[in-house]
């Protein structure tokens, strides 16, 4: 029996790492500064050019960034990694 996969799921490009997997982030998207929801909205326009299973640090001193990242994570069906200090927060590309 094969396990079900999202629809629109493409078994080709399935994440380089298991889901929860700890990974250093191989990019840094610096929004220190700005208030939320730019620091999303950059998230947003990032995320698409890196490759599948990749780790992107986000870095946002916006208290409500700590919310907003996160539920933007499960809103899209990509993986909120961890929240870091300085402060950063890792997500990593899932499709």
């Amino acid at each position: 029996m094969t396990p079900a996969r999202p629809a629109g799921a493409d078994p080709r490009r399935a994440p380089t790492t298991e889901p929860g997997a700890t990974a250093e982030p191989g990019e840094v998207l610096d929004c220190r500064g700005q208030r939320c929801p730019l620091p999303v909205i950059a998230l947003a326009r990032r995320l698409p050019d890196l490759p599948v299973g990749a780790v992107l640090r986000v870095l946002a001193d916006d208290p409500a960034a700590a919310v907003d990242i996160p539920a933007w994570c499960r809103m899209r069906g990509q993986e909120f990694v961890t929240a870091v200090e300085g402060p950063g927060y890792d997500v990593r590309r899932i499709h």
